[in-house]
């Protein structure tokens, strides 16, 4: 549950917006007539029924982008935090994965509760309303009136109103033909029938709906009287325009508020409330709104655009770019065959591919294979459920091999490895139904440099290997060192960490593993190197930003060990503290995933 309540923060602040632009909206039209600001307020009311996430994810699927990789803009960075300031903390990565989950917050359990028994309240109070007033229509006679709607009397003290929502009915209270005089009468009934062409009854459903379900926000509420208010100033210009009397119609809308009762529902239209005073007022002096100018209109219909259009127009700045270089590509890479089942269990985590080009997993945490496809660190994956990071998965996959006439064509290491990191997403988005998005985050970041005399660095002349040619060894010829060959097995004291043939940007992925934070790479060291290090993950002390509080990614050890500062001394590296935007991936939506 506690995934839920980001994104309901994210949609109550970008209703909450909505419904002051459209405060806005309505002081610049005032001068027009009530039922233009009544639609405009409506519309706000709609707003939170329409999570913008919605319009996003749809923004999101359309393919635009030229490249991948293509940087959003600063007025993109800008538009997706005002409309989503909150978002879940960041699911950070323990080894191993078996390592225990903290407790949930009872607080949204709590906030649920609270929540719960309001809506119940509320709906149980509308309902009882509702059952008191139908059982008050029905006991009455019919009438027979000349009106396109059926009409009854009734023998409560109710005012005349419309009783029903998608089959409107016209209530007079008893006597009403008596104490009021025929033109007065004939007004009033004017009014009622113009809530009936207005379908007023069934807009203040949806709003009494809304008031149900976010009943805890204050601005619904203000919203609702707004509603009442133009509905009401809208029935009377209407009634205006008819051709009755003003004095006549504000002396029977008075009466009416003398002898009886004002409807005890919103979605039950009467004739009194809402400001009577500035009705009358408004009535007396026959003022009525001005119609919409062709100017008002068009700034209408473009402030609708607007708000349909900026949520599609987010998504698409926010759809992840491999999508796009897929679509460029004509085709979206995946799998032929893939298997996912629960882990089998047992020590360490693995993720590689094997020579005929297999993909493979075991006991990997659903976060770190999300992590390993859309190449970030497991910090940089915010609002998560706790699954993602405990449940751990096996998977064996079998990409799609497209057989070209001619000679095949070799596939670099690197182009294969991309195309594989592109497989595996489609994969998650298959059987996880995992949706995301990209958000800049203002993180601490670490940045490597060379300390003092330069890096202690063993330049390497590893072999690089091809996996679809693979080199083919003699018997007894020895095995030559293979680049990019990054190991890690526990020792006496703490940890060994041996790589061979292995880039700085390797290492510096490894670091970002281990202290959870962004790595930027100024050691300015561009050659493949081999190099041998002790350390113990539990010792950060050194590491600047990382001595309080810090949650080392690697299993404890003995803490007499080097710390991970020393060992880097030992390669003629250090780290220094500093912040920096940092690209991250917002979890939107994702499951377990589902059968082979």
């Amino acid at each position: 549950m506690t995934s839920l309540l980001w994104p309901l923060a994210n949609h109550l602040w970008q209703s909450t917006l909505f419904a002051g632009a459209a405060g806005l909206l309505t002081l610049a039209l005032r001068t027009n007539r009530a039922r233009v600001r009544h639609w405009v307020w409506l519309t706000a009311s709609c707003k939170f029924l329409i999570p913008l996430a919605v319009l996003i994810a749809l923004g999101g699927q359309i393919q635009w982008r030229p490249a991948a990789g293509t940087a959003r803009s600063n007025v993109a960075m800008a538009m997706d935090r005002v409309s989503r300031p909150f978002t879940a903390p960041a699911v950070s990565h323990d080894w191993p994965a078996a390592a225990p989950v903290p407790a949930a917050s009872l607080l949204p359990e709590i906030l649920f509760g609270i929540w719960a028994c309001g809506f119940l309240g509320i709906a149980g109070s509308w309902w009882i309303r509702w059952r008191r007033l139908r059982a008050a229509v029905w006991a009455g006679e019919p009438l027979h009136l000349d009106i396109p709607i059926p009409a009854r009397s009734s023998p409560t003290a109710l005012e005349p109103g419309i009783f029903g929502v998608f089959r409107p009915l016209l209530v007079l209270p008893e006597g009403i033909f008596e104490r009021l005089p025929p033109e007065q009468l004939e007004a009033v009934i004017a009014h009622e029938m113009s809530h009936v062409r207005r379908r007023d009854n069934l807009t203040a459903a949806v709003h009494m709906l809304v008031e149900t379900v976010f009943w805890f926000h204050p601005l619904v509420w203000f919203i609702g009287r707004r509603m009442v208010s133009e509905r009401e100033h809208a029935c009377d210009e209407e009634v205006l325009r008819l051709g009755n009397a003003p004095k006549v119609y504000a002396e029977g809308i008075l009466n009416v508020c003398k002898l009886y009762v004002e409807s005890p529902l919103a979605c039950a239209s009467g004739v009194t409330g809402a400001d009577l005073k500035n009705r009358i007022a408004a009535i007396m002096t026959n003022r009525t709104g001005r119609r919409l100018n062709f100017a008002r209109k068009l700034a209408l219909a473009a402030a609708g655009a607007a708000a349909l259009a900026a949520p599609l127009v987010l998504g698409m700045m926010n759809a992840p770019a491999i999508r796009a270089q897929a679509a460029a590509a004509g085709e979206r890479p995946s799998f032929e065959v893939a298997s996912v089942k629960p882990a089998a269990g047992g020590p360490g985590i693995s993720i590689g591919i094997d020579r005929s080009g297999e993909f493979h997993t075991r006991n990997t945490p659903l976060l770190t294979l999300i992590a390993y496809a859309y190449g970030v660190q497991s910090f940089q994956v915010y609002g998560a459920p706790a699954w993602v990071r405990s449940e751990a998965y096996d998977i064996v996959a079998k990409r799609e091999v497209n057989k070209p006439e001619g000679p095949p064509q070799k596939e670099s290491i690197e182009s294969m490895s991309a195309g594989m990191k592109l497989r595996v997403q489609m994969l998650l988005e298959e059987r996880c139904r995992l949706r995301m998005h990209h958000e800049t985050k203002e993180l601490p970041v670490v940045a490597l440099v060379a300390a003092k005399g330069g890096p202690k660095l063993q330049p390497s002349n590893c072999v690089t290997v091809d996996p679809q040619n693979p080199p083919q060894l003699k018997p007894g010829e020895p095995r030559p060192a293979f680049c990019g060959n990054l190991g890690q097995h526990k020792s006496e004291t703490g940890f060994t960490l041996t790589g061979t043939g292995i880039t700085m940007g390797d290492f510096v992925h490894w670091l970002a593993a281990q202290t959870g934070r962004t790595i930027i790479d100024r050691t300015g060291y561009t050659a493949n190197f081999n190099f041998t290090m002790e350390w113990t993950p539990d010792t950060v002390s050194g590491i600047p930003g990382l001595e309080a509080g810090a949650d080392a990614a690697a299993p404890s050890s003995d803490p007499g060990g080097p710390s991970l500062a020393s060992a880097l001394q030992q390669l003629g590296l250090r780290m220094e503290s500093t912040k920096g935007p940092v690209d991250v991936l917002v979890i939107d939506r994702v499951e377990k995933p589902s059968g082979n």
